[in-house]
């Protein structure tokens, strides 16, 4: 079995109320987040307003508590042992952050500062003329030529999520993405209403940040193994350098899911609001029985099932 968790794009407001009044321990999993980031985080995910969620200090550290607190459900209110039958976990950009403190390698209170640090660090270094765009229905292996042709010393664009066969994002100068969107006639393209260019060279000073925060926070040895987004294959420790070379790096969510796939992973649970995952790794590889734990009545029936 193979745990994902989400990365920015899948957060709502109200997102993990049903289990935050259902259970303590969900309860429990918000505090400690409030109170290790000092700032009332739990308010703005039920109460606030979409805008002051989409903020990416905000939803990093909040996509993560969701998560986590779903985890925490499972484990402490149904007695599901959710490692025992899990072979690797892995999440989609700030969802490996997720998918590390589920594993034991971080803890929470951790795992919230770093993700709050990485969505300040993140919002701070972005150019004004930073832009990132969905390239829908062209093979990578042109994508990447005409990413390298439009990319010069000070116009810069690069692939920033491999998500799917049929979905690639780019990032980088806004006028280079434009450039490779317009070789990109022949498919459909989509501009993101994102803050700045995510996953590429644009984010070094964040990447700088965030590696200065790390220092601070003890790593221990996962559970099991996280799926990288930089390297696609399982991996035990150096998560340090890992995350914070994502942050100019290529997510390489195809590839990963391909690994889990080649290592005879046959079911995949996405745990955490939505579902985009989910839908991902059908495309990807249709052999993968995957589902999404998403609310108190998801979780009530894969618990059940487990």
């Amino acid at each position: 079995m193979l745990i994902v968790f989400p990365g920015q794009g899948s957060q709502k407001i109200g997102m993990g109320k049903d289990i935050y009044d259902a259970f303590r321990s969900a309860r429990d999993v918000f505090h400690e987040i409030d109170e290790a980031i000092s700032f009332n985080l739990s308010n703005l995910i039920f109460n606030g307003s979409p805008e002051d969620l989409k903020l990416t200090k905000n939803t990093q550290p909040a996509l993560m508590a969701v998560c986590m607190a779903f985890v925490r459900v499972l484990e402490k209110e149904f007695n599901v042992n959710l490692l025992a039958k899990t072979r690797f976990l892995a999440g989609h950009s700030l969802g490996e952050c997720t998918a590390l403190c589920a594993s034991g390698a971080i803890a929470l209170s951790d795992a919230a500062k770093i993700l709050r640090t990485r969505g300040y660090a993140m919002a701070k270094a972005c150019p004004v003329d930073g832009a990132m765009a969905a390239i829908i229905g062209m093979n990578i292996e042109t994508l990447e030529k005409n990413v390298k042709e439009c990319s010069s010393m000070d116009k810069i664009v690069q692939i920033a999520n491999d998500n799917s066969p049929e979905q690639i994002v780019i990032s980088g100068h806004k006028d280079a993405v434009k450039k490779v969107m317009k070789m990109a006639a022949n498919v459909r393209t989509v501009l993101l209403e994102v803050s700045g260019p995510f996953h590429s060279i644009l984010m070094e000073k964040a990447a700088k940040e965030v590696a200065e925060a790390l220092c601070g926070i003890s790593f221990n040895p996962p559970a099991k193994p996280i799926i990288s987004n930089v390297t696609a294959i399982a991996e035990s420790n150096n998560f340090k350098d890992l995350l914070v070379k994502q942050i100019t790096n290529r997510v390489r969510w195809r590839e990963s899911i391909l690994f889990a796939e080649a290592n005879s992973v046959k079911k995949c649970i996405e745990i955490g609001p939505g579902k985009v995952l989910t839908g991902l790794v059908k495309r990807i590889s249709p052999e993968i029985n995957s589902i999404n734990v998403n609310s108190l009545d998801s979780l009530e029936m894969f618990a059940n099932q487990f």
